[in-house]
């Protein structure tokens, strides 16, 4: 079957096979979707597709959502069940689930990352653009070595050191997304309350505040502070982000962590209620010019 007698939106796994930053989840999740489409267009349920591999439909489910990897056996069942039969067309299937079953960048930190937040590296390694809110610490994008380890003491608090340091360089490992060809861009608002925080001492924030100031600088980040005064809004619930995606087979996604887990939304009325909220905040906070003034009378207040 050539290129033009496929069916619609397939072309998509072609053209995600060549792009340059793609990591294991975000192929996961664009295998997935390219699933669920030849499935209702063969017009077959989760639970008959199920049997087809010897599972359930709550697999399938798991599987169309990105949530797990491909068993090349189970894929070559669906592909037969779906009627893809053309090798060229299988091949790029196995391709990519080959991709999406690789090991990320992180698999080197096992032995601290938890669950729940490995699936948020990979959706920052496949975001085009991450907007969040803090009200307690800073982005962990944006944290020098020794902020991050403050905080990272904090929320493990009778853990040895070699996890702490193993921790700390998971997070500065994080933020070489910020300096690779075809960043994202980091879009923060951060409650002034955070600032106020003087996690580490003085002289950790004194320097934290300057890597801000020369953070703002990057066309890969814009940072704002919403002072007390914007209030209502600030107050408006815990930290969350949003990731957005420029492949279209990857829906937006909220992020809300908590301490020992996280919540990944992202059906529509979900997206469109914490976009809002972020729309509201970014217009009452500082502007970015504002926030760099105001970094900068908190260093000089600190002489």
């Amino acid at each position: 079957m050539t290129a033009m007698m496929r069916p619609e939106g397939e072309l998509s796994i072609a053209r995600y096979l060549q792009e340059p930053q793609v990591g294991p989840t975000a192929a996961r999740i664009v295998l997935g979707a390219q699933l669920r489409r030849l499935r209702t267009a063969a017009d077959i349920s989760r639970e008959d597709a199920g049997r087809a591999i010897r599972g359930s439909h709550a697999k399938i489910t798991r599987l169309e959502r990105g949530q797990v990897g491909f068993k090349r056996a189970d894929l070559a069942d669906l592909l037969t069940l779906y009627h893809v039969l053309e090798p060229e067309r299988r091949a790029e299937y196995f391709e990519l689930a080959d991709q999406a079953n690789s090991p990320g960048w992180w698999h080197e930190y096992n032995d601290v990352l938890e669950d729940w937040f490995e699936l948020h590296l990979g959706l920052e390694e496949a975001a085009a653009l991450i907007r969040t809110y803090q009200v307690q610490f800073l982005p962990g994008l944006l944290q020098t070595e020794d902020y991050a380890r403050a905080v990272t003491r904090i929320g493990y608090p009778n853990a040895p050191q070699e996890k702490v340091d193993r921790l700390v360089a998971l997070r500065m490992k994080r933020q070489e997304l910020l300096t690779r060809p075809e960043a994202p861009r980091l879009w923060a608002v951060v409650d002034e309350a955070v600032l106020r925080r003087p996690f580490g001492g003085t002289e950790v924030m004194r320097t934290q505040l300057q890597h801000l100031l020369k953070a703002t600088e990057t066309l890969s980040v814009t940072l704002q502070i919403a002072p007390f005064s914007v209030g209502a809004n600030a107050a408006a619930g815990a930290p969350f982000s949003i990731l957005r995606f420029s492949e279209p087979e990857l829906p937006d996604k909220v992020y809300l962590e908590q301490l020992t887990s996280a919540l990944y939304l992202d059906k529509q009325d979900s997206i469109d209620q914490y976009s809002a909220v972020m729309d509201r905040l970014c217009t009452e906070a500082n502007t970015p010019a504002q926030t760099a003034e105001f970094l900068k009378a908190l260093l000089d207040q600190m002489g």
